[in-house]
């Protein structure tokens, strides 16, 4: 196995170079596209888990760059998104804001001499299970031309509050963390 001990992180890698061929499919308007590729992104996020996990390929780099590889592709998603009008800008910005936040949150405590410790709160995993699956719905709205009708709003607004209960509990964490 140790021939594949990178394989997993090869795939993460694939993840990232797949962000800009799905934005430019949403910038081009090409649906079935940007779909298809978002669903391989998908696919490749679980194989690399189950690969990494199955078979001891965990690596360190792989716990830095899978999470990574998520929030490039759902944030660039988010935003090309808002940027064609298909979902609401305010949306697409707290997004954005919410992983700003964290990062900043994370740089800050680094530099003051308190690092914190990084791992997902069961919110954020609420909260990115969400994000997925309102933006797959839409692009398969958009992909195979069904209308969402009154769930398209309520989902959105579900979203939107589970990011801000996901930054709000990083944040409470952060602060007690740092002592504030």
């Amino acid at each position: 196995m140790s021939r594949f001990g990178s394989l997993p992180n090869l795939i993460t890698l694939l993840r990232f170079f797949l962000v800009p061929a799905v934005i430019t499919m949403i910038a081009l308007h090409r649906w079935p596209e940007a779909f298809l590729i978002f669903v391989i992104a998908g696919v490749s996020d679980a194989v690399d888990g189950w690969l990494a996990k199955t078979f001891g390929l965990a690596t360190e780099l792989g716990a830095f760059l899978d999470p990574a590889a998520d929030k490039a592709l759902l944030v660039s998603i988010y935003v090309a998104l808002a940027i064609v009008h298909v979902i609401p800008p305010p949306l697409a910005i707290i997004v954005v804001a919410r992983d700003l936040m964290i990062i900043g949150a994370i740089v800050m405590s680094w530099l003051v001499g308190k690092p914190v410790e990084i791992r997902p709160l069961l919110i954020s995993k609420v909260n990115t299970t969400a994000q997925i699956g309102f933006a797959a719905l839409v692009l398969a709205a958009k992909a195979f031309g069904f209308r969402l009708n009154g769930w398209f709003e309520i989902l959105l607004y579900v979203v939107a509050a589970l990011t801000l209960v996901s930054l709000a509990a990083y944040l409470w964490r952060w602060i007690r963390h740092i002592g504030l």
